[in-house]
């Protein structure tokens, strides 16, 4: 049941009544339904009441940095924004086939093409309900150590899920990544790629959401896709057809998905405390 004062907030902005609400799953952090209003129009709504102030700001800015890319990447429309709510677009989902898993590979890799002056962006944003530190960076492994890891070691500390030692490995990290990393340019990452925030169209395009975007080195986009199984081989078909990686992705695939790796460990424990601490054993 959507909440009446966010629902207030919708009818009031958009001049129209709520006719009704269909909840949707799949999220674990905010809450969603699918709204029909009396004039026909269908839209997306997701809010939480305790949402971290400007989390659904943060995203609506998000969605629209992508959307401006110009792929053929399917972003939702932002409708409204509110601090405890976020309305968008409805897409209506299509089955996956070989060729529409090998197109999403491609327009990722344009999307990747898009890059900045410096690697983080000019707002901070969320990945899940976590903050997300964006100070911008001239070098990627300034900006890994500093703006990705140390934050995410500092709240598992102050949670009790990591302990203070892991301090100076994190310090022994910044070598290795300047050490392993090729050398490329900011890259537009979508930033939380991962199988429950895509789906395909209709006409066959892949749509991509709930972003946690920043410039990054686009390997970590990349092997966040691994992270849960894996995407289609034709989706990095796809990908490597317009944008090759560079030699040696294969190894540094765990030291990219540390950091969604630390996230989990602080958004929901369990074996990913673990997980974390083994990827530091391999890279430190």
């Amino acid at each position: 049941m959507i909440p009446d004062h966010i629902k207030s907030v919708i009818e009031l902005r958009l001049d129209d009544e709520i006719i009704s609400s269909k909840n949707q799953s799949g999220g674990d952090i905010n809450k969603a339904s699918i709204l029909e209003l009396r004039n026909g129009d269908s839209f997306f709504l997701k809010w939480n009441n305790s949402a971290p102030e400007h989390m659904f700001e943060a995203e609506s800015m998000g969605l629209k940095l992508l959307s401006g890319t110009k792929t053929e990447l399917q972003i939702p429309n932002v409708i409204l924004t509110g601090r405890n709510f976020l309305l968008l677009s409805v897409l209506t989902s299509g089955a996956e086939n070989s060729d529409s898993s090998f197109r999403f590979g491609t327009e990722l890799a344009k999307l990747h093409k898009h890059s900045a002056d410096t690697f983080g962006l000019y707002h901070d944003n969320f990945i899940g309900k976590l903050s997300q530190s964006n100070n911008r960076h001239q070098n990627w492994a300034d900006f890994f150590v500093s703006e990705r890891i140390e934050p995410q070691i500092k709240v598992g500390i102050q949670t009790g899920k990591f302990e203070s030692d892991l301090i100076p490995i994190v310090d022994a990290l910044h070598k290795t990544v300047h050490e392993l990393f090729p050398n490329e340019q900011p890259a537009l990452l979508h930033g939380d790629l991962w199988s429950g925030n895509y789906m395909f169209t209709k006409s066959g395009d892949a749509c991509i959401y709930d972003p946690a975007v920043y410039y990054g080195h686009r390997e970590m986009d990349l092997a966040m896709t691994r992270l849960f199984g894996g995407f289609s081989s034709d989706f990095y078909e796809g990908y490597k057809s317009e944008y090759a990686l560079a030699d040696g992705f294969e190894e540094r695939v765990e030291l990219c998905n540390l950091y969604p790796v630390l996230v989990h460990a602080n958004l929901f424990g369990g074996g990913y405390i673990n997980r974390a601490k083994e990827i530091f054993g391999l890279f430190t």
